[in-house]
């Protein structure tokens, strides 16, 4: 039997209600890994452009990465890949706890969803049996319901990936949420939005199987020493998870503020950091973490007292507090919360989300939006009844909230004028929080990031803040945080450096405790037993980025889509640390392409797949 993987993927026709096991070679499972890369090589050989993305010939895949569930830190992440139905490209969203490592415990590495069931159903997987089962019952329900309901079906330990009504309605950034009120979320791009069109509720799991470790003696001493290094150089995180973030990327002048409009916002960031929110005083319930991480940044919170009194919810991560916060110009944390409990029960992208309700604010304060529209919500900037009441309109796809569940490029392009100024995307994904104008390199990544507005891509900005990643000899390096010098080769290793994490099944938080290529390709060579050095695994990276820019270039994707909204390119900030700072996007992309070996127009050459075994 193989260390590190089971060899074999497990294929669901919801059409024909049938079930498979499907073998996967050795050398694709080295080629590839596993997660993103294993589905990437699979999703680009069938890939069909005239099947548009909430067709039920769209199929997806729900993979674990190579290292998810066993002993290395932090591999508790699977992800999800498919066309999107929000951008109509390539999309891969990853979650974390505990349902890769269960499943992984059942005996499979992946599985791959085809066609649409007739009525609404669950995948009930364990380690002895595989089964469809009727989820008629759970339609309507949201996904913490469907989660105590599914265990009590099924077994009371097992895992939960469940849609909820925003999935069902087919909201464009419907997300997936696993285990209930935990709420890890598989977010970005649309995932729930293709299980809701396929009546898939939800994916459930139990299993008792280990994966083997070729070398556990070897692995089990060098993660004793690697371990306390993650946890020296993750403190903050342990603390207060993302959520401690918020004052020091406005120093930064990182944060959005007012749908991406202003400087600063030091005051608010004070009210909602987790510094200030996350004591057992305030709001934080209990600390929980994902499987094999030494980090623990997960947190519960409670709110007590107040209109909002009874919320009993997983805390609001950075990119929430920014978006439902600054970006929506609100100082009030529980209404973040409220805002976030809310988008994990009905299983929509908090991201995507509060962008819509900030361009929607904007759009009220020019008159595009009407009360009419809302439904008499009075969109006002900062309003907690606006930022509540918008995320049910677009999850229950109500009055403008219909038109927003479309993202807010679509609605921009139907509500016309000025509208599509007010948009703020890369390739129709709305940016993730954290502004190219504080570090240019970001800027590079939003605009050739594979599924758009992702700031996961590359994570610069943690190196321009001061983090180091000897390996890639970045330790000493000048710092080029506001100009074009430097910016196009920093994205383009870290971009392959972070391409690697998705394959694997690893948490992306290990590259703040500076861990870096060299460990990770040792943890590969201990449980599988290849002999696989940095420089393979980082090879394997780029192949694994240049076959999903070609699965984007069979969908048109080319030069003329690698850009950012006008608002990121001309508008500089009018005042904080990255006070009149825009990037210098077309000369950073031309050299950009040249590191990557790609045309001018942004194509992979036939060298460049040819030297990456692509051809």
């Amino acid at each position: 039997m193989p260390c590190g993987f089971w060899g074999k993927i497990l294929e669901v026709d919801l059409k024909a209600g049938t079930l498979k096991d499907i073998v996967i070679s050795k050398d694709d499972y080295r080629k590839y890994l596993g997660g993103s890369g294993l589905a990437a090589k699979m999703l680009y050989g069938e890939l069909d452009t005239d099947v548009d993305p909430l067709d039920e010939r769209n199929p997806v895949a729900i993979m674990a990465g190579l290292l998810t569930g066993t002993i290395a830190p932090a591999s508790s992440r699977h992800v999800m890949c498919a066309r999107s139905p929000l951008t109509g490209i390539w999309d891969e969203s990853a979650a974390g706890g505990y349902w890769g490592a269960m499943f992984r415990r059942t005996g499979y590495d992946g599985i791959i969803i085809r066609n649409k069931s007739e009525k609404p159903v669950y995948l009930w997987i364990t380690d002895e049996k595989s089964e469809l089962r009727d989820a008629s019952h759970l339609w309507g329900k949201d996904t913490y319901e469907s989660d105590e309901v599914l265990r009590t079906e099924t077994e009371n330990k097992a895992k939960t990936a469940c849609i909820g009504p925003a999935g069902e309605k087919m909201v464009r950034f419907a997300s997936v949420t696993h285990e209930g009120n935990e709420s890890h979320s598989a977010g970005r791009g649309g995932i729930g939005a293709i299980w809701g069109s396929k009546n898939l509720k939800a994916i459930v799991v139990f299993g008792k199987k280990k994966i083997e470790i070729y070398n556990r003696e070897k692995m089990t001493s060098d993660i004793k020493s690697d371990a306390e290094q993650i946890k020296e150089l993750s403190v903050g995180m342990t603390a207060f998870g993302t959520a401690g973030g918020v004052v020091g990327v406005e120093s930064w002048g990182d944060l959005p503020i007012k749908n991406w409009q202003l400087g600063s916002f030091a005051e608010g960031a004070q009210k909602i950091t987790g510094q200030t929110t996350l004591t057992p005083e305030m709001y934080l319930d209990k600390h929980h973490t994902c499987h094999a991480c030494p980090i623990r940044c997960g947190k519960s919170v409670k709110i007590d007292e107040g209109p909002y009194a009874g919320l009993r919810s997983n805390k609001p991560e950075y990119e929430t507090l920014a978006g439902f916060g600054s970006n929506c110009m609100n100082d009030n944390w529980e209404v973040i919360a409220v805002a976030n409990d809310k988008c994990n029960r009905y299983g929509i992208d908090t991201i995507s989300t509060s962008g819509c309700v900030a361009f929607a604010m904007e759009c009220y304060e020019h008159g595009i939006i009407t009360d009419d529209d809302t439904l008499g919500l009075p969109m006002e900037w900062g309003s907690a009844d606006a930022i509540i009441g918008m995320v049910d309109l677009i999850a229950e796809r109500k009055g403008i909230g219909d038109l927003l569940a479309e993202g807010s490029a679509r609605a921009a392009e139907e509500l016309g004028g000025l509208a599509p100024e007010f948009v703020v995307d890369s390739k129709g994904m709305e940016l993730a929080c954290h502004d190219p104008r504080a570090f240019t390199s970001m800027a590079v990544n939003y605009a050739t990031a594979v599924r758009g507005g992702c700031h996961l891509e590359a994570l610069t900005y943690f190196y321009g803040r001061g983090k180091h990643l000897d390996d890639l000899r970045y330790l000493n390096e000048p710092r080029y945080n506001h100009g074009y010098e430097g910016s196009a080769r920093l994205c383009y290793d870290f971009q392959n450096y972070m391409g690697i994490f998705n394959p694997l099944g690893l948490c992306k938080f290990l590259f703040p405790a500076e861990v870096g290529p060299k460990m990770i390709s040792r943890w590969i060579s201990n449980i599988t037993g290849w002999d696989m050095d940095m420089d393979e695994l980082m090879t394997t990276a780029e192949r694994i980025f240049n076959l999903k820019r070609m699965y984007n270039f069979k969908l048109g994707i080319s030069r003329k889509d690698d850009t950012l909204s006008p608002r990121i390119l001309a508008e500089p900030r009018p005042d904080g640390w990255a006070r009149g700072v825009v990037p210098y996007l077309g000369k950073m992309l031309s050299e950009y392409y040249q590191l990557r070996g790609w045309t001018k127009l942004g194509v992979p050459t036939v060298e460049t797949l040819d030297k990456l075994g692509l051809s």
